[in-house]
């Protein structure tokens, strides 16, 4: 079997961390590097809950690097009420691996190199704000050209909100950056917004399930999400979750997706922009439906999950 070859932009993060278990344990992947981002929490937490999951899984030999630590605008905003104050859960392991392990290399200098040493080969995974994939662009204009396919958990389609009103966190995070790369991207372009992943909540019960299964793995995710467990079920929490009360992990769906594509099983592909002005909805990924803007790119946004494959895949990887 002929691996994918991927790259993760990744700001570990919970849900993150999750994911991350979902590409380790996929024999038909292969992770040239892993770039971290600013988003739930600080760059250096980010980077040592990197190596957190990568000494979890075995896979410490997977080169890591530094990037972004703030937005293009040089503003940041942490998630601590959902992921924590070190996005992990608040789960010290004195233990963990240190910053040492971090490649000397900025994080968006190796995507560019990665890119260039397998042209058209690499998909880009970018589950956090888009701040190192918009400064590749601009570093090299053809990055994006480059790519076999770029994957984004974030934005949203229906001007639902989790950070502000009507904008999702991963675009909120860094506005300007989203609106580089859905403008500058010309390779396939899969998106799973805030919504697609609402509308697939798992119950609490398949939860628990998952969870308790034997070994390290499940055990320490279990340990990291009680934070985001005990939030999702409060009051502030279940708001968020317009279509009804479970364990939702974001960034696991747009993984599970570049691992195996079936397991979206509807889409619709249309021209994309974010907006960057309105003082409600700056952030607000705009679906142009009626190919107003006129976008040459068209990306793929998914709207309908096949939830029993979505479902073994992360029973699967936490074996």
């Amino acid at each position: 079997m002929e691996k994918k070859l991927l790259i993760l932009d990744i700001d570990v993060g919970v849900d993150d961390a999750q994911a991350m278990t979902l590409a380790l344990s996929a024999p038909n992947v292969e992770i040239l590097g892993i770039t971290c981002t600013h988003g739930n929490t600080s760059i250096e937490n980010v980077c040592r809950n990197v190596l957190r999951v990568l000494k979890l899984c075995n896979r410490m030999e997977i080169p890591v690097y530094r990037g972004s630590a703030a937005s293009l605008l040089g503003v940041t905003h942490y998630d601590a009420a959902y992921h924590g104050q070190d996005g992990m859960g608040d789960v010290p392991d004195p233990n963990a691996p240190g910053l040492e392990h971090i490649k000397s290399e900025h994080a968006v200098n190796a995507m560019i190199r990665i890119a260039n040493e397998h042209p058209g080969q690499v998909s880009l995974v970018a589950v956090g704000p888009l701040t190192n994939v918009a400064l590749a662009a601009k570093m090299d204009p053809t990055f994006p050209t480059k790519l076999k396919s770029l994957h984004i958990m974030g934005g949203n389609m229906e001007a639902k909100g989790n950070m502000n009103v009507c904008s999702e966190f991963n675009f909120n995070s860094d506005a300007e950056a989203a609106s580089i790369v859905l403008s500058h991207f010309t390779c396939p372009t899969y998106i799973a917004t805030w919504e697609y992943c609402l509308r697939h909540v798992l119950p609490w019960d398949f939860y628990e399930k998952l969870m308790n299964q034997d070994g390290k793995k499940a055990q320490f995710l279990k340990k990291i999400f009680e934070h985001t467990v005990k939030f999702s079920k409060s009051d502030e929490g279940s708001k968020q979750l317009y279509f009804g009360s479970g364990f939702l992990s974001c960034d696991s769906y747009a993984m599970a997706a570049v691992i195996d594509d079936s397991v979206v099983t509807e889409s619709i592909q249309y021209g994309v922009t974010v907006e960057l002005n309105g003082s409600l909805t700056r952030g607000m990924m705009v679906v142009d439906t009626l190919d107003a803007l006129k976008l040459k790119h068209k990306a793929v946004i998914f709207l309908k999950c096949d939830m029993e494959k979505y479902k073994q895949m992360l029973m699967n990887a936490l074996k």
